[in-house]
């Protein structure tokens, strides 16, 4: 991690000059020019002191900010098993709170039954129609309508037509 980098984004972002900051927290500004050049280390202490200054601490200045966001389609993890393809849209989701996928069936395809687990479950249906079985009960679910549970009975969907099916489907916490 470049301290000195991310202590000169902060500076620039609070409009400060080196001068300005320096005299903040009562140092040169020949030594804040050799931190953010990295030729120099701060001491915890006037890390402490330089964070304060900038508004922030070391938890949100230490804080992993490369968490990836926007997720390409050439990243998407696909498998196809029989008739269905699933396409992961978040290749990380397995650590994080949700996973969306997209469950595309085939005509009269029908996903593996899904044991009762822990959590909520939400789908929409982007085109086709499918029938949702949920322990015992069966809903039938239509293009550009939602179905949303608590996933403590086993389930599945299940193509009921002679054209293609989409769903995205999203699992809290991960599942697929």
């Amino acid at each position: 991690m470049e301290i000195g980098k991310k202590i000169k984004n902060l500076r620039l972002t609070k409009n400060l000059t080196q001068e300005e900051l320096a005299d903040r927290c009562e140092l040169t500004k020949g030594y804040i020019s050799q931190l953010e050049n990295d030729l120099t280390s701060p001491s915890i202490e006037t890390l402490k002191d330089l964070l304060n200054a900038l508004g922030t601490n070391f938890a949100e200045f230490f804080q992993d900010d490369e968490t990836q966001v926007v997720f390409k389609k050439d990243e998407y993890i696909e498998k196809l098993t029989d008739n269905i393809k699933t396409t992961w849209l978040v290749p990380t989701s397995q650590k994080n709170a949700m996973e969306p996928i997209i469950v595309d069936l085939s005509p009269f395809a029908t996903t593996e039954k899904d044991l009762a687990h822990e959590g909520e479950e939400f789908g929409i249906v982007l085109k086709g129609k499918i029938e949702l079985t949920i322990g015992k009960k069966t809903y039938i679910v239509n293009q550009n309508e939602t179905f949303y549970f608590v996933a403590n009975k086993p389930h599945y969907i299940k193509n009921i037509s002679n054209l293609d099916a989409k769903i995205l489907w999203v699992s809290c916490p991960p599942n697929f």
